[in-house]
């Protein structure tokens, strides 16, 4: 036996553009709805640009857990020294570097530490905290001079 089903024309097109709506929303709300998912959960952020006033300190602080790196950027200029200083060896360490001036340290768990600008430009600060047991979570406060 077969059927058959009379559709008026009006109604296919109807069918059609609200078909159509969909797949364009679809589309639209996986391109662009999901990068800011992407961003929070394994994609690359931008990092925060630390301003510096004449002569000032720039304190960082914020909430990390085990793992979990922060970012920053910062310009200096050749022969300006940068003094960072850990609060909290224990918990955190740190590492500074930049790919355009081929600068890198290791990451750092001093209280302090003190170099000289090898070229002008911009230079990456990773803040990271520690694997440990306990605190799984903590607060960092780091300062960042440069003279």
């Amino acid at each position: 036996m077969r059927y058959s089903i009379k559709v008026s024309q009006k109604t296919l097109s109807v069918r059609a553009v609200v078909m159509r709506s969909f797949l364009i929303f679809a589309f639209i709300f996986l391109t662009f709805g999901t990068t800011a998912v992407f961003a929070q959960h394994g994609g690359k952020a931008e990092p925060t640009r630390i301003q510096f006033a004449a002569g000032k300190t720039s304190t960082l602080a914020g909430l990390l857990s085990n793992g979990q790196e922060m970012e920053y950027a910062f310009r200096a200029s050749k022969g300006q020294t940068v003094t960072i200083r850990n609060a909290n060896k224990n918990l955190f360490d740190f590492r500074v570097f930049s790919d355009e001036n081929d600068f890198e340290t290791e990451y750092e768990s001093s209280p302090t530490l003190t170099f000289e600008v090898p070229a002008t430009g911009d230079y990456m600060f990773f803040v990271r905290k520690k694997q440990v047991r306990k605190p799984r979570t903590a607060r960092f406060s780091l300062t960042l001079a440069i003279k």
